[in-house]
């Protein structure tokens, strides 16, 4: 079956996804588009308006996610000895609306650092508990469905800021601070949708006729052991990603190249826009892929599109070029993130899985802090090449490392043989 026609099928295998699935995405479209209206401005922002530099750059974007990732394991602990899981998703997301626009005061990078952590907070609050509600509404057989439709909302979110950042930026050139000052409604919106939200609990006494022996079924689940340590496979798994992680700097880094060789700022959203178009089409596809292939193919070819993307970044100069090589990087996210998750929801156990999304999230913002220092580091001493070039290495260990100690586990896997 060719590419092109799966893509063309998904729409109507969306349909039958529960609604709680799609409220969930809705939220996550309106809480992108106000982030990624901010985001793709950012370099320009910092290191033009506000005078930073490369390493600053690079601190604020890891410190954010290395504390995004350590509060998801907080909240995961808390969402698995928790029946309602929502107040935390609430809580999570109204940080993060309330903070975001307080960019637009900022007048110095450590400002800015205080308000993107904040911001990131909010994500770490949210994310696992989110992630598990949306596992409890899936089986083993629409979990990638599942957690790439999600993740193509997601996308979609920050295909509708950057495009609306680049409208508004052509009408009123230089207004950063007023567009960032806006970002405030689509949060609100995001917040208030969450209260239509039901309570994932309720998804638990739905029955789950799947015959894999190796998941622990949806239901009621008041005598599981919250204790239950997590399999050798996922610890496994989180060693794999650790490695992947340490070459996996921000993006911020590709938007401060394609800055600098377009010379201007203008247009920057509107090239993150598109590659976010990529992002959200590839998501569902490669989250569907991995029900009927297998997580470990299907994360290999986003991790392989990765280091190729970054190996395209250090040899190349010319705009066009660059663009073309920035919107392929939208087949790995599509192809590994949503998968990565599914992997995730395979190997926990139900009663674990808030805490196991906390230590995914974890081992991907901790890494991106190293990664994102060490990546700022090397761009200042050795130029922007040698820092996307010791990227793509490491990501090509790390695939190297996911055939060789990650093994199919059921039937969902099988295709990985």
């Amino acid at each position: 079956m060719s590419f092109v026609s799966i893509v063309l099928k998904q729409p109507a295998r969306l349909l039958d996804l529960p609604k709680p699935v799609w409220l969930l995405g809705w939220v996550s479209l309106a809480t992108d588009s106000a982030t990624e209206a901010i985001y793709p401005l950012l370099p320009f922002f910092l290191t033009r308006v506000l005078g930073a530099g490369a390493v600053s750059l690079g601190i604020v974007e890891g410190a954010a996610e290395a504390v995004n990732s350590f509060l998801k394991i907080i909240s995961g602990r808390i969402a698995d000895r928790s029946r309602r899981k929502r107040p935390l998703v609430l809580f999570g997301y109204s940080v993060s609306s309330i903070a975001r626009p307080f960019i637009a005061v900022t007048t110095t990078w450590t400002q800015v650092f205080v308000v993107r952590v904040l911001d990131r907070v909010g994500k770490g609050v949210r994310g696992a508990p989110r992630d598990a509600m949306l596992a409890m509404w899936a089986t083993p057989t629409t979990r990638g469905k599942v957690f790439g439709f999600h993740r193509a909302m997601d996308h979609l979110g920050a295909v509708v800021g950057p495009t609306l950042a680049s409208v508004f930026l052509f009408f009123y050139p230089g207004e950063y601070r007023t567009l960032f000052a806006l970002t405030i409604i689509p949060g609100a919106i995001a917040v208030a949708l969450i209260f239509f939200v039901p309570e994932a609990e309720t998804a638990r006494l739905k029955p789950d006729t799947t015959e894999d022996p190796h998941e622990v079924r949806l239901k009621p689940d008041t005598t599981e052991d919250r204790t239950t340590a997590l399999p050798r496979e996922f610890t496994l798994f989180m060693l794999v990603l650790t490695l992947f992680t340490l070459g996996n700097s921000t993006d911020a880094f590709l938007l401060l190249k394609l800055t600098d060789a377009a010379g201007s700022v203008q247009f920057i959203p509107l090239m993150w826009a598109a590659l976010h178009v990529v992002k959200a089409v590839v998501s569902v596809v490669g989250g569907s892929w991995s029900d009927r292939i297998g997580r470990r193919s299907v994360i290999a070819i986003g991790w392989l599109i990765y280091a190729t993307v970054y190996a395209g970044f250090a040899l190349s100069q010319t705009l066009t070029v660059l663009i073309a090589w920035f919107l392929v990087y939208g087949f790995y996210f599509g192809f590994a993130e949503g998968t990565e998750k599914a992997l995730v929801a395979d190997l926990a156990p139900a009663s674990r899985r808030g805490f196991a999304f906390g230590m995914y999230t974890a081992v991907q913002g901790l890494g991106a802090l190293a990664a994102s220092v060490l990546f700022g580091i090397i761009w200042n001493a050795y130029g922007a090449a040698a820092a996307f070039g010791v990227g793509a290495a490491l990501a090509l260990v790390a695939t190297a490392w996911l055939f060789a100690i990650i093994k199919p586990l059921h039937a969902t896997d099988s295709g990985d043989e």
